[in-house]
């Protein structure tokens, strides 16, 4: 069953906190269940500079393929302790935009010291959009499938 069209995750990496950025990349890559090489899935790679010139690097993939975006869902949930889906489901709607797009945060720091995913609200985080694949088009229809998923 097809759950979502697209998944996007995407993280910064910033130059003035000190952070290694291959730790960063290497810790992005974990979150997949595959190769993304040997899958033929691009890892964006830009640079961009923040306020005085600071530098950030921003890590990003798009899995557009069925196959992909549900072994990283899989993989995402095996990874969240039941507290942590206990809080996406109590914040399904404020999750959920009205293009069915639904955004997660996870603490950048806790999962690159101890390797767990746990919501955040900061911006210093992992983002994952998942475009649910919710037919007919419809609000209910996607909060259900999120919650199936999550639940």
């Amino acid at each position: 069953m097809k759950i979502a069209h697209q998944i996007k995750v995407k993280v910064f990496s910033y130059e003035k906190n000190n952070e290694d950025e291959k730790l960063v990349l290497d810790k992005f890559l974990q979150l997949f269940p595959f190769n993304l090489k040997d899958e033929k899935i691009e890892l964006k790679n830009t640079n961009a500079l923040g306020l005085n010139e600071n530098k950030i690097t921003i890590f990003e993939v798009a899995l557009t393929k069925e196959k992909h975006t549900n072994l990283f869902l899989n993989n995402l949930i095996k990874n969240l302790d039941e507290e942590q889906k206990k809080l996406i489901l109590s914040q399904l709607e404020s999750r959920l935009d009205g293009n069915l797009d639904f955004f997660l945060r996870f603490d950048k720091n806790e999962y690159l010291k101890n390797k767990k995913l746990k919501l955040t609200d900061s911006g210093n985080c992992f983002h994952i959009e998942i475009s649910v694949a919710a037919f007919p088009k419809k609000r209910e229809i996607a909060l259900g499938i999120v919650k199936e998923i999550f639940g």
